[in-house]
């Protein structure tokens, strides 16, 4: 069973080929034998998964199972789930139970999804690597010895290793696209407000995106229909209609511009994942497409950029876990500044603490017309960028990381070279555009990652092309040794 895709496991739940308890169960028994030397779980909830397994055999025996009916997924451990833990990878929140459901979960639950369980993450969703987790590194299932990127790597190494067959995630700087990458899935990254943020766990508020891992673009269609719309709950929440994205997956590429961002391939690229890009944008001549060269200018000034915006948003977002409404609590403080200082002090992690600080000095009496102004100011210089490079092309390709998976420990304690890992997703979530990462092949036996960004809510022209791609590759087919087990 694990061998498909969401969209074939849908189709074989209607043909009665075996009923959703059977499939939730095998792919629970999966997680079972195999996150233990992953940790890509932080919670796995069985016994709620097959009783809404149960309840949704019973709905398609009633003739009331919709296209999503019956499906496993798992959540990001950053959306809210009513009545299990969510830890958003920290201490500060491991003994959070949320009395609700994120929109996101809300309407997958409607649909008829299934969760399976919540994913480890970055720390707050800060990192690039799944390191920075209270619970522990989440390892890539490529090679247990690499990162599976972050800060959405548990989501990533679980569909990965076929113990779910999608997963959400969210997106802050490259969150999804880049674990998708390193992990050989789809890493879908909304239109900033094509879908809600409400009930997930504020980062970065500009930036923050929930978004899909899935194993194909066509699964990414199937899950983004029924998660995105308006929510009125969320202030920025885009009122635009939804369209059906399934629907459009097999127009041709004929015609389609395509423009290649010369600033991607520059000296920090490495060879062999441009040779991969290169392969990939062949295959999409031959679908019909042109390819031209564009240019992104200030593409180099969003790393910067967005170190000052996003950690300027966290200072503020993170201030209200101060130990006393919820989260963690200091034992035995002296007092009230005690309690303040010691429980951010214990339930925060390094990681957390350094964005922090960054942005509390960025936002300080002085400094911010110096950094955070400034800051804003370049960021409006890299949407005019992108706004421009869009005149001469219907989407923009490239890769998705200057690298594949690198060694778990190499870059920790090098936080700049770390953050470099992010700079050809950055830009996207500083203009606010959909993008999406498909594998496109190996480097020495790591997955390279293609990336494809779209003009604002422009997701069903970037999932036709990423599906027409994989209908010419099986790249997204392929599954790490030992995922595969004889008895699935």
């Amino acid at each position: 069973m694990h061998t498909r895709t969401l969209a074939e496991l849908a189709a074989a739940l209607r043909d009665g080929e075996f009923s959703s308890e059977e499939l939730v169960g095998h792919f629970l028994d999966r997680i079972e034998a195999l996150d233990a030397g992953l940790n890509a779980f932080v919670t796995v909830t069985r016994e709620e998964a097959l009783r809404a397994a149960r309840l949704a055999d019973s709905a398609r025996a009633e003739g009331q199972a919709g296209p999503l009916t019956g499906l496993p997924i798992a959540h990001k451990d950053i959306f809210c789930t009513r009545g299990v833990k969510t830890s958003c990878g920290s201490r500060m929140l491991d003994n959070f139970v949320s009395p609700y459901d994120a929109t996101v979960v809300a309407r997958l639950k409607a649909a008829g999804v299934v969760m399976l369980g919540k994913t480890n993450m970055d720390e707050f969703a800060m990192g690039s690597s799944n390191e920075t987790s209270w619970y522990g590194p989440v390892r890539n299932p490529w090679g247990h010895d690499k990162v599976p990127g972050g800060s959405s790597g548990g989501s990533a190494a679980a569909v990965a290793a076929r113990m779910a067959p999608a997963a959400t995630g969210t997106d802050t700087g490259g969150s999804i696209r880049q674990p998708a990458a390193f992990t050989n899935t789809t890493g879908l990254k909304p239109t900033y407000g094509r879908v809600s943020r409400y009930g997930m766990i504020a980062f970065a508020s500009s930036l923050d995106q929930a978004g899909t891992i899935t194993a194909s673009a066509e699964d990414a269609a199937m899950l983004l229909g029924a998660m995105a719309g308006h929510d009125p709950r969320d202030s920025t929440s885009a009122e635009v209609p939804v369209p059906d994205y399934l629907a459009a997956l097999e127009t041709p590429l004929s015609g389609i511009r395509i423009g290649v961002v010369k600033e991607f391939f520059d000296e920090g690229l490495d060879s062999d994942n441009a040779a991969a890009v290169g392969k990939a944008l062949e295959v999409l001549r031959g679908l019909g497409a042109s390819v031209e060269e564009v240019s992104l200018p200030n593409l180099g000034l969003s790393v910067p950029t967005y170190y000052v915006v996003a950690p300027a948003e966290c200072s503020s977002n993170l201030s209200r876990f101060d130990g006393i409404r919820f989260g963690y609590r200091a034992e035995d403080p002296k007092d009230l500044t005690d309690l303040y200082k010691r429980s951010r002090g214990e339930g925060f992690g390094a990681e957390v603490k350094r964005r922090i600080m960054t942005g509390t000095y960025v936002l300080s009496a002085g400094y911010y017309d110096a950094y955070y102004l400034k800051a804003q100011r370049v960021r409006q210089l890299i949407a005019g960028d992108f706004h421009r490079a869009f005149e001469n092309a219907d989407l923009i390709v490239g890769p998705t990381t200057p690298t594949p998976a690198f060694d778990i420990g190499a870059k920790v304690d090098d936080p700049v070279t770390m953050y470099l890992n992010d700079i050809y997703t950055i830009g996207v979530n500083l203009a606010g555009l959909p993008g999406i990462s498909v594998p496109c092949g190996f480097v020495d036996g790591l997955p390279v990652g293609l990336q494809i960004i779209g003009t604002h809510f422009d997701e069903g022209r970037l999932l036709n092309a990423a599906h027409m791609y994989q209908s010419e590759t099986d790249w997204h087919r392929r599954v790490p040794s030992g995922m595969l087990p004889e008895s699935g």
